[in-house]
Protein backbone atom coordinates (compact mmCIF):
# COMPACT_ATOMS: atom_id res chain seq x y z
CA UNK A 1 0.00 0.00 0.00
CA UNK A 2 1.47 3.05 -1.46
CA UNK A 3 -0.91 5.38 -0.88
CA UNK A 4 -3.75 6.39 1.54
CA UNK A 5 -6.22 6.19 -1.92
CA UNK A 6 -5.19 2.01 -1.59
CA UNK A 7 -5.53 1.72 1.47
CA UNK A 8 -8.78 -0.76 2.22
CA UNK A 9 -11.16 -0.83 4.75
CA UNK A 10 -13.08 -4.24 6.57
CA UNK A 11 -16.12 -3.64 8.64
CA UNK A 12 -16.16 -5.89 11.96
CA UNK A 13 -18.60 -8.23 10.75
CA UNK A 14 -16.46 -9.51 7.45
CA UNK A 15 -13.06 -9.96 9.77
CA UNK A 16 -12.02 -13.36 9.27
CA UNK A 17 -9.09 -15.84 9.65
CA UNK A 18 -5.80 -15.19 7.83
CA UNK A 19 -6.65 -11.15 7.51
CA UNK A 20 -3.89 -9.12 7.89
CA UNK A 21 -5.50 -5.93 10.18
CA UNK A 22 -4.08 -2.95 11.27
CA UNK A 23 -5.32 -1.50 14.58
CA UNK A 24 -5.62 2.53 14.51
CA UNK A 25 -5.90 2.73 18.19
CA UNK A 26 -3.32 3.56 20.89
CA UNK A 27 -1.27 0.57 22.41
CA UNK A 28 -2.60 0.45 25.19
CA UNK A 29 -6.33 0.69 24.53
CA UNK A 30 -6.36 -3.24 23.08
CA UNK A 31 -5.19 -6.58 24.80
CA UNK A 32 -2.94 -7.43 21.36
CA UNK A 33 0.71 -7.28 21.33
CA UNK A 34 0.75 -5.45 18.47
CA UNK A 35 -1.01 -3.06 16.38
CA UNK A 36 -1.13 -4.76 13.03
CA UNK A 37 -1.19 -8.89 12.84
CA UNK A 38 -2.45 -11.82 10.74
CA UNK A 39 -5.90 -12.30 12.53
CA UNK A 40 -5.33 -16.59 13.48
CA UNK A 41 -8.12 -17.51 15.47
CA UNK A 42 -11.79 -16.63 16.13
CA UNK A 43 -11.22 -15.91 19.88
CA UNK A 44 -8.99 -12.99 18.24
CA UNK A 45 -11.59 -11.46 16.30
CA UNK A 46 -13.97 -11.91 18.48
CA UNK A 47 -11.85 -9.48 21.07
CA UNK A 48 -11.60 -6.81 17.55
CA UNK A 49 -15.47 -7.02 17.78
CA UNK A 50 -15.40 -5.55 20.91
CA UNK A 51 -13.08 -2.55 20.42
CA UNK A 52 -15.65 -0.03 19.38
CA UNK A 53 -14.19 0.60 15.86
CA UNK A 54 -16.55 -0.19 12.74
CA UNK A 55 -14.13 -1.15 10.63
CA UNK A 56 -10.03 -1.98 10.67
CA UNK A 57 -7.32 -1.49 7.52
CA UNK A 58 -6.47 -4.55 5.60
CA UNK A 59 -3.79 -5.70 3.76
CA UNK A 60 -4.91 -8.64 1.23
CA UNK A 61 -1.00 -8.66 -0.10
CA UNK A 62 0.02 -9.80 3.67
CA UNK A 63 -3.51 -11.99 3.70
CA UNK A 64 -3.44 -15.67 3.49
CA UNK A 65 -4.06 -16.35 -0.73
CA UNK A 66 -6.54 -19.09 -0.27
CA UNK A 67 -8.86 -16.02 1.33
CA UNK A 68 -9.93 -15.26 -2.05
CA UNK A 69 -11.87 -12.38 -3.24
CA UNK A 70 -14.36 -11.04 -0.78
CA UNK A 71 -18.13 -10.51 -1.83
CA UNK A 72 -20.23 -7.70 -3.16
CA UNK A 73 -21.53 -8.10 0.18
CA UNK A 74 -18.50 -8.61 2.46
CA UNK A 75 -16.09 -6.09 -0.07
CA UNK A 76 -12.99 -4.20 1.38
CA UNK A 77 -13.65 -0.64 0.23
CA UNK A 78 -11.10 1.63 -0.76
CA UNK A 79 -10.57 4.45 1.92
CA UNK A 80 -11.72 7.26 0.03
CA UNK A 81 -14.77 5.47 -0.93
CA UNK A 82 -15.63 4.75 1.94
CA UNK A 83 -17.17 6.89 5.04
CA UNK A 84 -13.70 8.53 6.78
CA UNK A 85 -12.18 6.39 9.68
CA UNK A 86 -12.15 7.99 13.53
CA UNK A 87 -9.38 10.43 13.27
CA UNK A 88 -9.19 9.42 16.91
CA UNK A 89 -9.58 6.97 19.05
CA UNK A 90 -12.71 6.74 21.21
CA UNK A 91 -12.94 8.25 24.46
CA UNK A 92 -10.18 6.14 26.65
CA UNK A 93 -11.98 4.79 29.68
CA UNK A 94 -8.97 4.94 32.67
CA UNK A 95 -10.90 1.36 34.47
CA UNK A 96 -10.71 -0.25 30.86
CA UNK A 97 -7.34 0.72 30.26
CA UNK A 98 -6.17 -0.68 33.48
CA UNK A 99 -8.10 -3.75 32.93
CA UNK A 100 -6.41 -4.27 29.42
CA UNK A 101 -3.26 -3.36 30.83
CA UNK A 102 -3.67 -6.42 33.99
CA UNK A 103 -4.43 -8.55 31.28
CA UNK A 104 -1.40 -7.94 28.90
CA UNK A 105 0.76 -8.39 31.51
CA UNK A 106 -0.96 -11.73 33.37
CA UNK A 107 -1.10 -13.16 30.10
CA UNK A 108 3.26 -12.28 29.08
CA UNK A 109 3.71 -13.34 32.91
CA UNK A 110 1.27 -17.01 31.91
CA UNK A 111 3.21 -17.41 28.78
CA UNK A 112 7.04 -17.16 30.37
CA UNK A 113 5.10 -20.04 33.40
CA UNK A 114 4.23 -22.58 30.32
CA UNK A 115 7.09 -22.27 28.73
CA UNK A 116 9.28 -23.18 31.69
CA UNK A 117 6.75 -25.47 33.21
CA UNK A 118 7.71 -27.48 29.93
CA UNK A 119 11.24 -27.28 30.55
CA UNK A 120 10.56 -28.57 33.48
CA UNK A 121 8.54 -31.23 32.72
CA UNK A 122 10.61 -32.34 30.33
CA UNK A 123 13.59 -32.64 32.27
CA UNK A 124 11.64 -34.58 34.93
CA UNK A 125 11.65 -36.97 32.03
CA UNK A 126 15.13 -36.99 31.07
CA UNK A 127 15.76 -37.57 34.45
CA UNK A 128 13.69 -40.74 34.49
CA UNK A 129 14.74 -42.25 31.59
CA UNK A 130 18.41 -41.53 33.15
CA UNK A 131 17.53 -43.56 36.64
CA UNK A 132 16.33 -46.56 34.36
CA UNK A 133 19.74 -46.63 32.35
CA UNK A 134 22.27 -45.14 34.48
CA UNK A 135 23.63 -48.76 35.85
CA UNK A 136 23.15 -50.62 32.04
CA UNK A 137 24.53 -47.53 30.30
CA UNK A 138 26.75 -44.68 32.48
CA UNK A 139 28.58 -42.79 30.40
CA UNK A 140 25.65 -42.03 27.84
CA UNK A 141 23.81 -41.23 30.83
CA UNK A 142 26.48 -39.12 33.11
CA UNK A 143 26.53 -37.19 30.05
CA UNK A 144 22.60 -36.59 29.35
CA UNK A 145 22.88 -35.66 32.74
CA UNK A 146 25.96 -33.39 32.53
CA UNK A 147 24.27 -31.40 29.51
CA UNK A 148 20.99 -31.20 31.42
CA UNK A 149 22.76 -29.29 34.50
CA UNK A 150 25.04 -27.53 32.07
CA UNK A 151 21.67 -25.64 30.67
CA UNK A 152 20.28 -25.14 33.99
CA UNK A 153 23.64 -24.14 35.54
CA UNK A 154 24.24 -21.58 32.77
CA UNK A 155 20.43 -21.00 32.90
CA UNK A 156 20.88 -20.17 36.54
CA UNK A 157 24.16 -18.55 37.47
CA UNK A 158 24.74 -16.78 34.00
CA UNK A 159 21.19 -15.14 33.72
CA UNK A 160 20.55 -12.99 36.11
CA UNK A 161 17.42 -11.32 34.60
CA UNK A 162 15.73 -15.01 33.49
CA UNK A 163 12.34 -15.20 35.64
CA UNK A 164 12.56 -18.88 37.42
CA UNK A 165 9.03 -20.79 37.91
CA UNK A 166 9.62 -24.12 38.82
CA UNK A 167 6.48 -26.39 40.05
CA UNK A 168 6.73 -30.50 40.68
CA UNK A 169 2.77 -31.42 40.28
CA UNK A 170 3.21 -34.95 40.25
CA UNK A 171 2.43 -37.75 42.87
CA UNK A 172 3.49 -41.36 43.17
CA UNK A 173 6.66 -42.58 41.38
CA UNK A 174 7.43 -39.97 39.56
CA UNK A 175 7.29 -37.28 42.67
CA UNK A 176 11.71 -38.13 43.08
CA UNK A 177 12.13 -36.58 39.78
CA UNK A 178 10.40 -33.30 40.56
CA UNK A 179 12.13 -33.40 44.13
CA UNK A 180 15.58 -34.17 42.74
CA UNK A 181 15.04 -30.53 40.15
CA UNK A 182 13.22 -29.10 42.91
CA UNK A 183 16.09 -29.33 45.49
CA UNK A 184 18.88 -29.07 42.48
CA UNK A 185 17.21 -25.52 40.98
CA UNK A 186 17.25 -24.12 44.65
CA UNK A 187 20.56 -24.99 45.45
CA UNK A 188 21.97 -23.32 42.28
CA UNK A 189 20.26 -20.22 43.54
CA UNK A 190 21.86 -20.35 46.49
CA UNK A 191 25.43 -21.43 45.27
CA UNK A 192 25.04 -17.83 42.95
CA UNK A 193 24.39 -15.59 45.61
CA UNK A 194 26.96 -17.57 48.36
CA UNK A 195 29.40 -16.89 45.48
CA UNK A 196 30.81 -20.38 44.29
CA UNK A 197 32.44 -20.68 41.20
CA UNK A 198 30.90 -21.62 37.91
CA UNK A 199 32.57 -25.18 38.06
CA UNK A 200 31.14 -26.19 41.65
CA UNK A 201 27.80 -24.52 41.15
CA UNK A 202 28.05 -27.23 38.06
CA UNK A 203 29.01 -30.16 40.69
CA UNK A 204 26.25 -28.62 43.24
CA UNK A 205 23.48 -28.63 40.36
CA UNK A 206 24.80 -32.77 39.02
CA UNK A 207 24.77 -33.71 43.09
CA UNK A 208 21.32 -32.21 44.27
CA UNK A 209 20.39 -33.77 40.63
CA UNK A 210 21.04 -37.64 41.95
CA UNK A 211 21.24 -37.25 45.40
CA UNK A 212 18.23 -39.31 46.10
CA UNK A 213 20.22 -41.84 43.71
CA UNK A 214 20.59 -44.44 46.37
CA UNK A 215 16.37 -44.89 46.37
CA UNK A 216 16.55 -47.20 43.63
CA UNK A 217 17.69 -49.79 45.77
CA UNK A 218 14.79 -49.22 48.29
CA UNK A 219 11.26 -51.42 47.40
CA UNK A 220 9.12 -49.69 46.26
CA UNK A 221 6.70 -50.56 49.36
CA UNK A 222 9.00 -48.55 52.05
CA UNK A 223 9.13 -45.63 49.78
CA UNK A 224 5.40 -45.26 49.50
CA UNK A 225 5.16 -45.45 52.97
CA UNK A 226 5.09 -41.68 55.17
CA UNK A 227 7.47 -41.78 57.79
CA UNK A 228 5.20 -42.17 60.31
CA UNK A 229 4.07 -45.21 59.14
CA UNK A 230 7.07 -47.07 58.52
CA UNK A 231 8.85 -49.88 60.82
CA UNK A 232 11.86 -49.43 62.89
CA UNK A 233 13.47 -51.54 60.20
CA UNK A 234 11.97 -50.09 57.38
CA UNK A 235 13.08 -46.71 58.71
CA UNK A 236 16.54 -48.19 59.20
CA UNK A 237 16.18 -49.54 55.48
CA UNK A 238 15.18 -46.48 54.20
CA UNK A 239 18.36 -44.66 55.56
CA UNK A 240 20.71 -47.03 53.51
CA UNK A 241 19.70 -45.19 50.18
CA UNK A 242 22.47 -42.21 51.15
CA UNK A 243 25.09 -45.69 51.57
CA UNK A 244 23.29 -47.25 48.13
CA UNK A 245 23.77 -43.69 46.08
CA UNK A 246 27.47 -43.29 46.96
CA UNK A 247 28.38 -46.82 45.64
CA UNK A 248 26.48 -46.48 42.62
CA UNK A 249 28.29 -43.11 42.33
CA UNK A 250 31.50 -45.04 42.97
CA UNK A 251 30.69 -47.37 40.63
CA UNK A 252 29.99 -45.19 37.36
CA UNK A 253 32.82 -42.84 38.16
CA UNK A 254 30.53 -39.71 39.59
CA UNK A 255 33.08 -36.84 40.48
CA UNK A 256 34.06 -36.60 44.28
CA UNK A 257 32.35 -33.98 45.37
CA UNK A 258 29.16 -35.12 43.93
CA UNK A 259 29.60 -38.64 46.24
CA UNK A 260 29.99 -36.53 49.08
CA UNK A 261 26.48 -34.75 48.36
CA UNK A 262 24.94 -38.07 47.90
CA UNK A 263 26.19 -39.13 50.78
CA UNK A 264 25.76 -36.35 53.14
CA UNK A 265 22.31 -34.98 51.87
CA UNK A 266 20.54 -35.84 55.64
CA UNK A 267 23.73 -35.06 57.85
CA UNK A 268 22.85 -31.98 59.98
CA UNK A 269 25.07 -29.26 61.29
CA UNK A 270 24.09 -30.06 64.85
CA UNK A 271 24.82 -33.97 64.22
CA UNK A 272 21.41 -34.93 64.23
CA UNK A 273 21.71 -36.78 60.90
CA UNK A 274 22.99 -39.45 59.15
CA UNK A 275 24.47 -42.06 58.05
CA UNK A 276 27.42 -40.56 60.30
CA UNK A 277 26.19 -38.03 62.26
CA UNK A 278 28.86 -35.40 61.34
CA UNK A 279 28.24 -32.21 62.33
CA UNK A 280 29.33 -28.31 61.20
CA UNK A 281 32.49 -28.11 58.91
CA UNK A 282 32.78 -31.84 58.89
CA UNK A 283 29.77 -31.94 56.82
CA UNK A 284 31.44 -31.09 52.81
CA UNK A 285 29.85 -27.52 52.13
CA UNK A 286 28.41 -28.51 49.16
CA UNK A 287 26.27 -31.09 50.94
CA UNK A 288 25.04 -28.36 53.22
CA UNK A 289 23.74 -26.57 50.79
CA UNK A 290 21.79 -29.86 49.55
CA UNK A 291 20.69 -30.93 52.89
CA UNK A 292 18.81 -27.55 53.89
CA UNK A 293 17.25 -27.27 49.83
CA UNK A 294 16.47 -31.21 50.46
CA UNK A 295 15.15 -30.53 53.97
CA UNK A 296 13.09 -28.00 52.96
CA UNK A 297 11.27 -29.59 49.95
CA UNK A 298 10.48 -32.44 51.82
CA UNK A 299 8.24 -30.49 54.52
CA UNK A 300 6.41 -28.62 51.54
CA UNK A 301 5.93 -32.19 49.63
CA UNK A 302 6.50 -34.79 51.63
CA UNK A 303 5.45 -38.43 50.54
CA UNK A 304 1.73 -37.77 52.25
CA UNK A 305 0.74 -34.65 50.86
CA UNK A 306 -2.01 -34.40 53.30
CA UNK A 307 1.12 -33.69 55.75
CA UNK A 308 2.81 -30.85 53.63
CA UNK A 309 2.99 -27.46 55.04
CA UNK A 310 2.84 -24.53 53.39
CA UNK A 311 6.02 -22.54 52.37
CA UNK A 312 5.77 -19.92 55.03
CA UNK A 313 5.39 -22.63 57.90
CA UNK A 314 8.15 -24.68 56.30
CA UNK A 315 10.57 -21.55 56.85
CA UNK A 316 9.06 -20.40 59.84
CA UNK A 317 9.66 -24.25 61.52
CA UNK A 318 13.56 -23.85 60.05
CA UNK A 319 14.60 -21.20 61.48
CA UNK A 320 12.59 -20.41 64.75
CA UNK A 321 13.04 -24.35 65.96
CA UNK A 322 15.29 -26.27 64.04
CA UNK A 323 18.01 -23.48 62.78
CA UNK A 324 20.75 -25.30 64.77
CA UNK A 325 20.46 -28.24 62.05
CA UNK A 326 21.62 -25.98 59.25
CA UNK A 327 24.40 -24.08 57.85
CA UNK A 328 23.41 -20.51 59.24
CA UNK A 329 24.44 -18.43 56.06
CA UNK A 330 22.77 -20.53 53.79
CA UNK A 331 19.49 -21.04 56.00
CA UNK A 332 19.91 -16.64 55.91
CA UNK A 333 19.78 -16.54 52.47
CA UNK A 334 17.02 -19.14 51.78
CA UNK A 335 14.68 -16.82 53.75
CA UNK A 336 15.79 -14.09 52.38
CA UNK A 337 15.32 -15.31 49.03
CA UNK A 338 12.11 -17.10 49.30
CA UNK A 339 11.31 -14.36 51.27
CA UNK A 340 8.61 -14.54 54.80
CA UNK A 341 5.69 -15.93 52.73
CA UNK A 342 7.27 -17.54 50.07
CA UNK A 343 5.80 -17.76 46.20
CA UNK A 344 2.70 -20.31 45.89
CA UNK A 345 1.69 -19.66 49.70
CA UNK A 346 -1.88 -18.78 50.30
CA UNK A 347 -2.91 -15.66 52.63
CA UNK A 348 -5.16 -13.66 54.14
CA UNK A 349 -4.76 -9.85 53.54
CA UNK A 350 -5.55 -6.87 56.23
CA UNK A 351 -8.82 -6.54 53.95
CA UNK A 352 -9.78 -10.16 54.45
CA UNK A 353 -9.33 -10.86 50.84
CA UNK A 354 -7.61 -13.85 50.03
CA UNK A 355 -4.41 -14.29 47.41
CA UNK A 356 -1.57 -16.22 46.35
CA UNK A 357 1.96 -15.04 46.82
CA UNK A 358 3.49 -14.49 43.37
CA UNK A 359 6.63 -13.45 43.84
CA UNK A 360 9.05 -11.94 46.58
CA UNK A 361 10.59 -8.64 47.60
CA UNK A 362 13.80 -8.96 49.12
CA UNK A 363 14.53 -5.86 50.43
CA UNK A 364 10.59 -5.67 51.95
CA UNK A 365 10.13 -9.53 52.35
CA UNK A 366 6.45 -9.01 53.94
CA UNK A 367 5.40 -7.07 51.19
CA UNK A 368 5.07 -9.61 47.69
CA UNK A 369 3.26 -9.65 44.84
CA UNK A 370 -0.13 -11.35 45.69
CA UNK A 371 -2.61 -12.52 42.81
CA UNK A 372 -6.03 -11.79 44.49
CA UNK A 373 -9.37 -14.15 44.21
CA UNK A 374 -12.86 -11.82 43.53
CA UNK A 375 -15.39 -13.61 42.02
CA UNK A 376 -16.62 -10.75 40.08
CA UNK A 377 -13.44 -10.60 38.43
CA UNK A 378 -12.61 -13.48 35.58
CA UNK A 379 -10.06 -15.82 36.81
CA UNK A 380 -7.84 -14.69 33.37
CA UNK A 381 -7.99 -11.34 34.41
CA UNK A 382 -7.28 -11.91 37.92
CA UNK A 383 -6.10 -8.70 39.88
CA UNK A 384 -2.60 -8.15 40.88
CA UNK A 385 -1.25 -6.38 43.45
CA UNK A 386 1.95 -5.28 44.68
CA UNK A 387 1.95 -4.90 48.78
CA UNK A 388 4.88 -2.50 48.44
CA UNK A 389 2.75 0.16 46.44
CA UNK A 390 -0.69 -0.70 48.77
CA UNK A 391 0.42 0.55 51.75
CA UNK A 392 -2.71 -0.16 53.75
CA UNK A 393 -2.68 -3.37 53.05
CA UNK A 394 -0.70 -5.90 54.92
CA UNK A 395 -0.55 -9.82 55.12
CA UNK A 396 -2.63 -11.06 58.21
CA UNK A 397 -2.14 -14.67 57.85
CA UNK A 398 -1.10 -17.54 55.53
CA UNK A 399 -3.54 -20.33 55.03
CA UNK A 400 -3.20 -23.94 54.34
CA UNK A 401 -4.84 -24.45 50.69
CA UNK A 402 -6.79 -27.36 52.25
CA UNK A 403 -8.30 -24.87 54.01
CA UNK A 404 -10.18 -23.17 51.23
CA UNK A 405 -13.72 -23.00 49.52
CA UNK A 406 -13.76 -25.46 46.41
CA UNK A 407 -14.49 -21.91 44.14
CA UNK A 408 -11.26 -20.02 45.83
CA UNK A 409 -9.16 -23.32 45.63
CA UNK A 410 -9.61 -23.54 41.71
CA UNK A 411 -9.59 -19.74 41.14
CA UNK A 412 -6.15 -19.51 42.77
CA UNK A 413 -5.04 -22.58 41.50
CA UNK A 414 -2.43 -23.73 43.98
CA UNK A 415 -0.75 -26.76 42.73
CA UNK A 416 -0.79 -30.62 44.40
CA UNK A 417 2.69 -30.01 44.63
CA UNK A 418 4.13 -26.30 45.80
CA UNK A 419 5.33 -24.46 43.07
CA UNK A 420 8.59 -22.12 43.54
CA UNK A 421 8.31 -18.62 42.06
CA UNK A 422 11.05 -16.33 42.19
CA UNK A 423 12.59 -13.47 40.21
CA UNK A 424 16.66 -14.27 40.24
CA UNK A 425 17.15 -10.99 39.24
CA UNK A 426 15.73 -9.66 42.52
CA UNK A 427 16.83 -12.54 44.53
CA UNK A 428 20.62 -11.53 43.32
CA UNK A 429 20.31 -8.27 45.23
CA UNK A 430 19.74 -9.92 48.48
CA UNK A 431 23.04 -10.81 49.43
CA UNK A 432 23.85 -12.25 53.17
CA UNK A 433 25.45 -10.46 55.01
Amino acid sequence: MESDAQELYVGTENLCIGMYVYIDLPWFSHPFSFNQFKIRSAEQISVLRTLGVKRFRYDPDKSDPNLGPISAANQAVPANDAVCPPTEAPPQDPAQAERLERMQALKERREKIGQVEKAFIKAANIMRNINRSLLSRPRECLEEVGELVDQMTRAFLESPELTLHVMGEKAGGEEVYFHGLNTSILSMMLSKELGITFEQGRLLGLGALLHDIGLMDIPDRVLKKSSDELTHAESELRKMHCEYGLKIGQKIGLPEPVQAIIYQHHEMADGSGYPKALKGNAIHPLARIVSLVNYYDNLCNPTDLAKAITPHEALSLMFAQRRNKFDAQVLQLLIRSLGVFPPGTIVMLSNDALGVVQSVNPKKPLRPWVLIYDESVPKEEAIMIDLEVEQDINISKAIRPIQLSAAVYDYLSPRKRVTYYFDSDSTSKAKPS
